[in-house]
């Protein structure tokens, strides 16, 4: 067996199963989980026609890696329509199963273990395929907090500069998870500069880009190097998926796009690793990118959901509306740290609301690792509202219930 794989954790929900073992969840309330970020909302129509009509030709022969032209070119029109951004289809976009796989994968490329010291940077708390892929290529993960006074934004500032020397590879994920912030030009011209440096490249993990709450939507990697002037997008590479823009997330679709020259060793790796896409998913893929209002009309879901039950959460809970995203990322009580012997605040939270309500939200503990004498993510916790308004505002309503009761 692969040694390195000894290195891995528990994935968060695995750690949250074992954390319910032997509670009973409370009979008299449904079931209402807010602890996955799996999109909830309707699929849209067309898709569903659009790879039903894929079907017959979709299914008959192998599929190449690099995806059809007007796949490739459907996704950089949108680029092109989203951030003003051109870029050739032929050698900067390729498509992905689910951004996923792709942030994984981009690292058994990336990463070069026979260096001394090889290391992975990324965000704290985190999704945790950051850390996998950099544990599986051999690397080592060092993990930069998040600030809870500056909106939760990553602190890069704080990274020595010895470890700045010796890493190869950088995920960026804005709008972030779990707290939904948006990294803005000057903290992008920052890690440009350190990219030019010391020659690490940056993954931009932008899955969430077009869930947001304010009129300006976020912006992206390619974007912001373009108004940097950095037009050959070099050393960068951004990730985007289907599946929270339009609702598919078992569609398994998403591209990356940015540097010509990591665009080639990518589709190179892809090649062997068997990274190419069903042609009935290409079709589908092709409409979804060429259509705007499905997208205009989720957003204004989410937007309808959050406003509603942001500030109701508000008033028992550390939380505020985010940039973007479709998480809401909370302070618990601290009363809870001493409910539980051994638990800390966010888990005795999760474990007693489930008991008492019947409601699921992920400790924040979970989604982050300690590191320098600290983890991020204690005392908060993670509520993704994805499923229907009526839903989420009767889960709300349970949180602040639970938390007045134990006043």
């Amino acid at each position: 067996m692969n040694p390195l794989l000894q290195r891995l954790q528990p994935y968060p929900f695995e750690r949250l199963r074992q954390l319910f073992a032997g509670v009973t969840p409370s009979p008299a309330h449904r079931p209402i989980s807010l602890g996955i970020g799996e999109p909830k909302h309707a699929a849209p129509d067309f898709l569903k026609r659009a790879l039903a009509g894929a079907l017959d030709d979709g299914l008959s022969n192998y599929p190449a890696t690099a995806g059809t032209s007007a796949l490739r070119e459907a996704c950089a029109g949108w680029v092109q329509r989203r951030y003003g951004v051109a870029l050739d289809p032929a050698t900067q976009v390729l498509p992905i199963n689910g951004s996923r796989e792709a942030l994984f994968a981009f690292a058994q490329v990336v990463v070069d273990p026979t260096l001394p010291g090889a290391t992975v940077l990324c965000p704290n708390p985190f999704y945790q395929i950051y850390e996998g892929a950099a544990l599986l290529a051999g690397a080592q993960p060092h993990y930069v907090p998040s600030v809870a006074e500056r909106n939760f934004a990553v602190d890069w500032d704080g990274v020595p500069e010895d470890v700045w020397a010796r890493t190869q590879l950088i995920y960026v994920c804005s709008p972030g998870n779990p707290a939904g912030a948006v990294m803005p030009l000057d903290e992008w011209r920052r890690l440009f500069e350190l990219s030019d440096r010391h020659g690490f490249v940056v993954a931009s993990d932008e899955c969430y880009s077009e869930i947001y709450f304010r009129d300006e939507a976020p912006l992206g990697g390619l974007q912001a190097a373009q108004q940097l002037g950095r037009t050959d997008f070099r050393r960068l590479i951004a990730f985007t998926s289907l599946s929270k823009r339009s609702n598919v997330p078992g569609l398994r679709s998403g591209f990356v796009a940015g540097d010509a020259a990591l665009i080639k060793p990518f589709l190179l790796y892809r090649t062997y690793h068997g990274g190419a896409m069903s042609p009935v998913v290409q079709a589908a893929s092709v409409a979804a990118w060429n259509d705007e209002d499905h997208v205009v009309e989720n957003r204004r879901l989410y937007r309808e959901k959050f406003a509603q039950v942001t500030p109701l959460l508000a008033e028992v809970l550390d939380v505020a509306l985010p940039d973007a995203s479709f998480y809401l990322w909370a302070g618990v009580p601290g009363r809870f740290a001493s409910h539980t012997p051994g638990l800390s605040a966010d888990e005795a939270f999760a474990r007693e609301l489930l008991a008492q309500y019947n409601v699921t939200v992920l400790p924040g503990s979970y989604l982050a690792r300690t590191a320098q004498g600290a983890n991020p993510g204690a005392g908060r916790v993670r509520l993704a509202l994805v499923a229907g308004v009526d839903e989420c505002l009767e889960a709300a309503q349970r949180i602040v219930t639970f938390c007045r009761a134990g006043a």
